[in-house]
């Protein structure tokens, strides 16, 4: 298997280089456990993909905290058919697999969610979710719906993507459970993300 995430990140503020360098910082207790390449268009995280969204969460919101108005897009990917497994994206033991009944992987999801710690930090986050070579891949995404309907982040529906607001932690713990938790086991599955932290925009 093989997972990672493509992300960019943009600060809206003269101070634009300081903010992405020190935000890049806060990847630092992440880096034994992933794979990390930065340059000048995006930054490459590979490793497990239950990990990638919490160092995602970890770098958006030391870029955020300033108060500047920030934006974040990743697209995230495992089991690719086009890359070679590579030991450090292999999942710890003992999680539920994604073949498990969708019922239950709906509630596991929700606990995940329900037991996220607050950063602090209030987000807007607008995703979609490809489970790819699938015949049955309406019922992912429908199951996938239903857990982020009932996630506590949801705020609605949107042409092609679904948003979520709320604190940072459970924000980006409901986008880890959508994408480790919904798809075939080891078919291969994308998310496309974009995240936004203090926008002037009224919303």
């Amino acid at each position: 298997m093989f997972s990672g995430a493509q992300l960019s990140l943009y600060p809206m503020s003269d101070d634009f280089v300081a903010v992405i360098l020190g935000a890049l910082d806060a990847l630092d207790p992440w880096r034994d456990r992933l794979r990390i390449e930065t340059d000048d268009v995006s930054t490459l995280m590979v490793g497990p993909a239950d990990i990638l969204f919490p160092a995602m969460r970890d770098l958006f919101v030391a870029a955020a905290r300033g108060g500047v108005h920030c934006t974040l897009h990743a697209t995230v990917s495992r089991g690719c058919p086009g890359e070679p497994d590579d030991p450090i994206c292999t999942p710890p033991e003992g999680g539920l697999r994604a073949d498990a009944p969708l019922h239950t992987r709906i509630e596991a999801a929700r606990g995940r969610v329900e037991a996220a710690k607050e950063t602090g930090q209030p987000v807007a986050a607008q995703f979609s979710l490809y489970p790819l070579g699938l015949g049955h891949h309406m019922d992912e995404i429908y199951g996938c719906i239903d857990f982020v309907k009932a996630s506590g982040t949801f705020e609605k529906s949107k042409h092609f993507c679904t948003k979520l607001r709320g604190d940072a932690g459970p924000v980006f713990e409901t986008l880890s459970q959508a994408f480790t938790g919904f798809g075939a086991q080891a078919g291969h599955v994308a998310l496309d993300v974009t995240l936004s932290a203090n926008s002037p925009s009224k919303f």
